[in-house]
């Protein structure tokens, strides 16, 4: 058995309440209410996006309590909280772009295409973070780029007249502004920041987290794809295969904060949370849109060794004495727990586990977050686990647990995600809803509030609460198959992503060679564009799961009513 953690949840017998969660959770979802869910996940998106587009654009977010914009911090440079994520280019407009196509939002979408297009600059004296600017500018572009262009048009007319391919020559712009990033690294991997117009400042950190330097793969290797130049996938792979050379050898873990020069750890939490999260998820999602079987190798490794150290609580999900699974924050080279708290981001992972088919413990992990989400009407940022009770108080509007509930509501088509998107549409309207936008919550507990609306509400959070509830969405009926990246920017997964005519580049000199030696970069190709909007045949190793989920969400219900 592996050995529980000190969380207690109170188990009950069944009764009253379990029997009042029984027959709110296990009944169906009426197609009327569906209807309103899907109405009001829309009215929440319009809310915050025309209030943006009236009172804070050309700038990069909304302030929704004072109705203003938000730039760049210039007078205090190391407010990387803020200069980390605003560049000075209408950041929120970007970001939501195909969530208004998501929408159907033919005319609106086509008029934001042609305001970025007309507006938005990258010769900005704007130090920003490499991974920010890449999940979610460039990942932007090109999931616009591609609905544009997406012969079938199945969101509806999304095509702009005379468009000459201009999204995705931004995209590129910015990725030759992110490449400098790359440079004069002894590992490969790159620096945190860059200014888009002089490269790595000359103070820079050479401290970087796992999951900025490991996340590039998706954007920067579609990027290469539909340009034919090898270039930015292979400085992304060769900074994904660095810090795979670096993990530990006896638990295969990996740290969250790295010495870019050294490649020595400076951080060795190992978690599925902040500085690790998505660098597992783009491990899978690489191979999935791209199929190269390394990178799937590399995922199964890494999951095992996740299941081996990070999981605690008793084997299986729905069967057993002892606690529900939870995974906790280790020590990468001895597998000892570090501490007793876990953070919000970590919400993501059951969604990735439904990707893998690992649908019992996914619904497990997921059942956990949402008895927090139910306790305080959000999720803090981080919650103690041990105490049972939060340790940082607020909560920005995350979509993290919304993403896993709508990837939970599709692999299993059971109601009870549906009540838990509905109770998570209710809160942020109760909670965080302001006069012009939706504010971040201060305090989960007392609900103050910080007047910031982050561009990921609008391209992640009501795009995830919106499909949920629209059965009948192109993204669910049309067809294309269709994966998100980790800023919730929609890709269709086709064939042509999958032709690498540098593949030899990667397979033969993919990472450093067996004597350390850096591997040869490869010349970059004429610039080639390509369109396409065929389908995969299939995605390799697709299942389909049916499992008996009442009984399985119903013991998390029961285990939880202690949180709840």
């Amino acid at each position: 058995m592996i050995p529980t953690v000190g969380f207690n949840m109170r188990k009950v017998t069944k009764g009253n309440v379990t029997i009042k969660y029984e027959k709110r959770y296990s009944s169906a979802f009426p197609p009327q209410l569906r209807a309103q869910m899907r109405d009001l996940a829309r009215g929440m998106f319009v809310f915050g996006y025309d209030n943006y587009m009236a009172h804070a654009f050309p700038q990069d977010e909304l302030n929704p309590i004072y109705c203003r914009g938000r730039g760049p911090d210039r007078g205090d440079p190391s407010n990387l909280n803020i200069n980390d994520v605003l560049g000075n280019y209408s950041l929120t407009l970007v970001d939501a772009l195909d969530t208004l196509a998501i929408m159907g939002n033919s005319s609106e979408f086509q008029k934001a295409v042609k305001l970025v297009i007309n507006t938005v600059s990258f010769d900005r004296d704007s130090t920003v973070q490499v991974f920010e600017a890449t999940i979610r500018v460039l990942g932007s572009l090109l999931s616009a780029h591609r609905i544009i262009t997406d012969s079938k048009q199945p969101f509806g007319d999304m095509t702009i007249k005379d468009y000459d391919n201009e999204l995705l020559h931004m995209a590129h712009d910015l990725a030759v502004r992110l490449l400098p990033a790359f440079e004069n690294t002894k590992t490969g991997i790159p620096y945190p920041r860059v200014n888009l117009k002089t490269g790595v400042p000359p103070d820079s950190n050479n401290e970087t987290c796992t999951a900025g330097a490991g996340s590039l793969l998706v954007e920067f290797g579609i990027l290469s794809r539909l340009l034919g130049d090898s270039t930015f996938e292979w400085v992304a792979r060769r900074a994904v295969k660095a810090l795979w050379s670096l993990r530990s050898n006896d638990t295969g873990l990996l740290g969250n904060v790295v010495n870019i020069q050294t490649g020595r750890w400076v951080g060795k939490q190992s978690g599925l949370g902040a500085g690790l999260d998505s660098f597992y998820e783009y491990l899978l999602k690489s191979y999935i849109l791209f199929g190269e079987k390394e990178d799937l190798e590399m995922f199964n490794a890494a999951y095992q060794s996740i299941q081996n150290y990070l999981r605690r609580g008793r084997e299986a999900c729905n069967e057993g004495e002892g606690d529900p699974p939870l995974y906790v924050n280790v020590n990468m080279f001895s597998g000892q727990l570090m501490n007793t708290w876990i953070d919000s981001l970590q919400a993501f992972f059951p969604g990735l586990q439904v990707l893998i088919g690992d649908v019992e413990d996914a619904i497990c992990l997921h059942a956990f977050y949402y008895a927090i989400w139910k306790r305080y009407g959000a999720l803090p940022e981080r919650y103690n686990w041990q105490l049972q009770a939060p340790d940082v108080l607020f909560y920005p509007l995350r979509p993290e647990l919304v993403e896993s509930t709508y990837l939970l509501y599709q692999a299993t088509k059971n109601p009870f995600y549906l009540h838990v998107g509905m109770d998570i549409l209710q809160s942020l309207e109760k909670y965080t809803k302001v006069k012009c936008g939706y504010a971040t919550l201060h305090h989960v507990i007392d609900k103050s509030k910080e007047d910031r609306m982050e561009s990921f509400f609008l391209s992640e959070t009501c795009k995830y609460l919106y499909l949920l509830f629209d059965e009948e969405n192109p993204v669910h009926k049309s067809g294309t198959r269709y994966m998100f990246t980790t800023e919730g920017h929609i890709v269709s997964v086709d064939e042509h992503l999958r032709e690498s005519p540098w593949k030899e580049f990667f397979s033969e000199e993919g990472g450093p060679d067996q004597e350390g030696k850096p591997m040869h970069r490869p010349r970059s190709q004429e610039l080639k564009v390509i369109n396409s909007s065929s389908n995969c045949n299939r995605v390799p190793d697709e299942r389909r799961y049916s499992l008996p989920l009442k009984s399985i969400y119903m013991r998390q219900i029961d285990q939880m009513v202690g949180l709840i």
